[in-house]
């Protein structure tokens, strides 16, 4: 198969980045995103500069877990959405627009208006029920995996860890 049998995708090394839908300020919820079957992320805590909260919601149930950094529970996610998880959505929708968040998180809002408010009501109305901390050790350590990057000198050379794929011309 020569190069020419190849799209211009399977030619690159490089994912496209789907810009966020506005920009967003990072010291309330530094880390956010759609995964593992899960809204989740990190947020900063309100009074405390060293402690940070894992947030997360299940899509489908909206089975909702936050704790320290630590592994310890949130005293404001005992049977409802806590702050932290109310600033992860809101930032969420900030970052991947409240349709995608919506898709993502299989929120039916009935009144037409899409935001972030109308989303956190949809997911309160069914009471969703409140998950284990199993996920935060993951997430959190995806958060630092990605801060390890952010401090990286810019360059064009390829990181080893990045290179998931061979490239085009390797022999197989």
């Amino acid at each position: 198969m020569g190069d020419g049998a190849l799209s211009v995708w399977e030619k690159s090394s490089t994912a496209r980045v789907v810009p966020p839908a506005r920009p967003r300020k990072l010291s309330k919820v530094p880390f956010v995103e759609l995964a593992d079957g899960r809204l989740q992320g990190v947020v900063s805590s309100g009074s405390d500069i060293g402690r940070v909260y894992v947030s997360s919601v299940a899509a489908g149930t909206y089975a909702f877990a936050c704790s320290t950094n630590n592994n310890r529970p949130c005293g404001g996610a005992r049977g409802w959405f806590c702050n932290h998880i109310q600033a992860l959505i809101d930032e969420a929708v900030v970052q991947y627009g409240a349709e995608r968040v919506a898709r993502y998180l299989k929120v039916e809002v009935a009144d037409g208006g899409l935001d972030e408010d109308s989303l956190t009501h949809a997911m309160r109305s069914t009471r969703p029920p409140q998950a284990d901390n199993s996920a935060a050790a993951s997430v959190f350590s995806r958060f630092l995996r990605h801060l390890a990057y952010l401090e990286l000198a810019p360059g064009t050379a390829p990181l080893p860890e990045m290179q998931w794929f061979p490239t085009t011309r390797a022999v197989a």
